[in-house]
């Protein structure tokens, strides 16, 4: 199956997990080791609030691309068979565009896109 043909929630499905590897990454390049430390910083990253806020700002700066916007809009729009957990529905279906283009990116293996996306999540999740 081609990424474009994949619905939003497959892409988000992908996304997630290329999140949940970023943030791992970069807190064992920051010297973090205890369990409890490391889940309770990476909420602050992966969360569907955090994730919202990322895109919010993201999309406030015209980061994406027209192509991009739309696989945000079809994540953000998919039907989800689980309701958000910790977080109002609009908080997870923003969380779910931003993990949708992720995902896309990815699956397409657009590697400077996608690092470029990380950087400027980075830099909004250090102005915290």
């Amino acid at each position: 199956m081609k990424a474009k043909e994949c619905n939003g929630t497959t892409l988000a499905y992908v996304g997630d997990a290329v999140m949940s590897l970023w943030v791992r990454e970069r807190q064992v390049q920051e010297g973090w080791q205890k369990p409890a430390i490391l889940q309770r910083q990476s909420i602050a990253w992966v969360s569907a609030r955090a994730q919202a806020k990322f895109l919010d700002v993201l999309m406030r700066e015209a980061f994406f691309t027209p192509e991009e916007m739309d696989i945000v809009k079809r994540g953000r729009n998919a039907k989800s068979a689980s309701n958000a957990k910790n977080a109002s529905v609009q908080d997870y279906r923003m969380a779910t565009g931003l993990e949708a283009v992720i995902g896309y990116l990815y699956l397409t293996k657009q590697e400077e896109r996608l690092q470029a996306l990380w950087a400027k999540i980075q830099e909004i999740g250090e102005q915290k």
